[in-house]
């Protein structure tokens, strides 16, 4: 079983020690899930500042 962790600057949730998306450290402290689709439709996604489809933790 894999742990997922997130980015420390983005949120983007991964499997690796570094985000592929910008390169930050992640971290397995986090909390809420979130999945982005569409990010150009998603008002959440808008506040939030994700620009990129994939699953984000909420808090980090």
């Amino acid at each position: 079983m894999s742990i997922l962790m997130a980015c420390k600057n983005c949120k983007l949730l991964t499997e690796l020690e570094h985000c592929p998306v910008c390169k930050s450290p992640t971290t397995k402290h986090w909390s809420g899930y979130l999945g982005v689709i569409d990010p150009e439709k998603s008002e959440i996604g808008k506040k939030l500042g994700i620009n990129i489809p994939g699953e984000y933790a909420v808090k980090t």
